[in-house]
């Protein structure tokens, strides 16, 4: 006892190798009936297809007990029968003018299952690790491939743990659902795994991707600021992203209760009501901008933020569409603004970037996106936030209780809301900065009680309308 003791805090902070169960570490499950769209060719819309989407979201969970893994993969084998878009595998495709796109081969060819286990506690890796790091990476089986579309739509890997627990990983391709359709799938597969006998009934998938089909002829009828490059000219030689990567990042991790959250939604009532998300996101932003002293005042910065335009539309996204729903929100504002407004003033511009976002406008980024394949957002000088709270993610029980964690396998630059197991008002900010303002950052964002309560004074309500005169002009 006192030896493992030993072992584990001499590797505190880090996961130990996986030692994998098979000779063959790879299991092909497949769904256990042949649907009527095995061979078939799918149809990704534009939204599904866009350059930035091209990669594999990773999840984690920790359970303090482990499945039957033969209920598990079999009860998987069921699910995939109405989720075989994850079954299949993505392929690249030429369109009429030579542009390169993507398709979905609906081969049934499976989902890749890796089984192993390794030297560790649940209570160590809640207790003694805390944030994604490197080693994380040993919790998922790397798929060696050229590109993306070498890479299966779905891989998993079950770690069984030394107390009996198990750790959850999985890589789910963007271009195949977002958040919301992720969510749906590994609802529906759980429910299966706790009632073997049940039907999926309201998590049905609707397979309607042409529905989100450019016009003929496409017709841009906005401006999509979130793909504009704003800061050219010869003063602007930063780029902040290039600046980002090229630092030791490290994590940074503050959960913010329902009662932190009701204390910055409270800096902006009577006079604007707001939602957790848009006063949340304004803290994170200026925190964020604050704490990077190499930021010229003159720069503009985007906040983008995922917005699912499901109900959006007209007519709204049949229910259980399953397929990107989502576009990016842009709110847009210069250094100084963020450093100098109050947290009301930037609520607002998030408000109004969620404004644009109607159904003229997904089909306006749908239609550009048909005649420029390779667009992508500009993210030179961007904070990007992804929400996975509010999703029902952190509630998986596949027979063995709700998980103790939920998160993603690493941190990145951008920036993740997580949901906290247990408390659905709840919220964690993750995200990579610098390591040598990691405690800036942190610091800020718990200092919620410290915003200003300040009006807008004179010369900010001018300095506000110029600065969305011009934006309106861009």
């Amino acid at each position: 006892m006192v030896g493992e003791k030993a072992k584990e805090k001499q590797t505190i902070g880090e996961v130990p190798d996986c030692q994998y169960l098979q000779e063959e570490a790879a299991t092909l499950v497949k769904p256990n009936t042949t649907g009527a769209s095995k061979g078939d060719v799918m149809y990704l819309s534009n939204l599904d297809t866009q350059k930035f989407l091209r990669f594999s979201i990773k999840y984690l969970y920790v359970y303090k007990r482990c499945v039957d893994v033969e209920v598990f993969k079999s009860t998987l084998s069921r699910a995939l029968v109405e989720y075989y878009p994850l079954a299949g595998r993505l392929r690249s495709s030429s369109g009429s003018d030579g542009s390169s796109n993507l398709e979905l081969d609906c081969s049934e060819e499976g989902a890749l299952f890796f089984e192993g286990k390794m030297d560790m506690t649940v209570e160590f890796f809640m207790d003694g690790i805390k944030k994604p790091n490197r080693s994380w990476k040993k919790l998922l089986y790397r798929i060696e491939g050229q590109s993306f579309v070498d890479v299966p739509p779905l891989v998993i890997q079950l770690t069984h743990l030394r107390c009996g627990g198990m750790i959850l990983c999985m890589a789910i391709s963007h271009a195949i659902c977002d958040g919301i359709g992720t969510s749906q799938f590994l609802n529906a597969w759980a429910q299966l795994a706790v009632t073997p006998d049940a039907e999926i009934s309201l998590t049905d998938a609707a397979h309607l991707r042409r529905i989100l089909k450019p016009r003929s002829p496409p017709k841009i009828t906005a401006s999509h600021l979130e793909f504009k490059v704003l800061n050219t000219g010869p003063e602007f030689d930063f780029d902040l992203l290039k600046w980002l990567v090229s630092q030791p990042l490290v994590p940074v991790s503050v959960t913010f209760t329902s009662a932190d959250v009701l204390r910055l939604k409270q800096q902006c009532v009577p006079s604007l009501k707001c939602t957790s998300f848009e006063a949340l996101a304004s803290h994170v932003w200026r925190i964020w901008i604050r704490s990077l002293v190499v930021l010229p005042y003159n720069l503009i910065v985007k906040l983008l933020f995922s917005v699912d335009v499901r109900s959006r539309l007209r007519p709204p996204l049949p229910t259980g569409y399953y397929g990107n729903g989502f576009v990016l929100g842009c709110a847009l504002a210069t250094v100084e603004n963020l450093v100098t407004w109050n947290l009301r003033q930037v609520i607002e511009l998030i408000q109004e970037g969620k404004k644009r976002l109607d159904d003229d406008y997904v089909r306006s980024m749908v239609d550009l996106m048909e005649e420029n394949r390779i667009i992508k957002p500009d993210l030179s000088a961007s904070l990007v936030i992804s929400q996975w709270s509010k999703l029902g993610l952190e509630n998986l029980d596949f027979g063995a209780g709700k998980p103790v964690h939920m998160g993603p396998l690493a941190s990145e630059v951008y920036c993740l809301f997580l949901p906290v197991v247990g408390d659905v008002n709840s919220f964690t900010v993750l995200l990579s900065v610098p390591e040598n303002i990691a405690e800036e950052v942190e610091f800020g964002l718990k200092e919620v009680s410290g915003l200003t309560t300040a009006s807008m004074e004179e010369d900010q309500v001018e300095s506000r309308r110029h600065f969305m005169g011009a934006l309106n002009n861009i």
